[in-house]
């Protein structure tokens, strides 16, 4: 199992918990940018810079996910994608992308994206709060707690 994350748009508190999370259990973590990262001296992390396009770091993270490969991403087509190959899709705020909730949220977004065309002011998302940050920490162990610690790059 490999950690994936769309790290362009990741908060740095939830990469946090990301290291700590495949330090213990030992997992792959890559996270993937268009622009270089700083990622701690740790076995098993890495930072992988994608040239600058539109999605083309999406697109790297679906071509490279696999089936029980955990994907951190809010961007809804990137989590649509992985959940298509097999992969598990969780959001930085803890929601768990399935087939149905993100079929749901690509029309909301698609919806959304309308609006905004047509020059409606839709806002942002909230910031990130404590609650968030553990439902995505809670999330996270739920998806691991099966997983044994292994030797990184076993």
């Amino acid at each position: 199992m490999n950690i994936y994350v769309d790290a362009d748009a990741c908060p740095k508190v939830i990469k946090e918990i990301l290291f700590r999370a495949a330090l213990r259990k030992q997992l792959d973590l890559v996270l993937v940018a268009n622009q270089p990262l700083a990622v701690p001296r740790q076995p098993g992390v890495r930072a992988v810079t994608v040239p600058q396009g539109f999605d083309v770091a999406d697109k790297a993270i679906v071509e490279w996910a696999q089936a029980g490969d955990i994907v951190i991403t809010n961007d809804v087509p990137l989590a649509a994608g992985a959940v298509d190959k097999g992969a598990l899709a969780i959001s930085p705020r803890g929601q768990l992308w399935t087939r149905d909730n993100v079929r749901q949220a690509l029309g909301m977004r698609n919806f959304m994206d309308e609006l905004r065309g047509a020059g409606v002011q839709t806002g942002g998302p909230a910031a990130m709060d404590q609650r968030d940050r553990q439902a995505f920490a809670a999330q996270l162990d739920k998806l691991l707690v099966k997983v044994p610690a292994r030797k990184i790059g076993g």
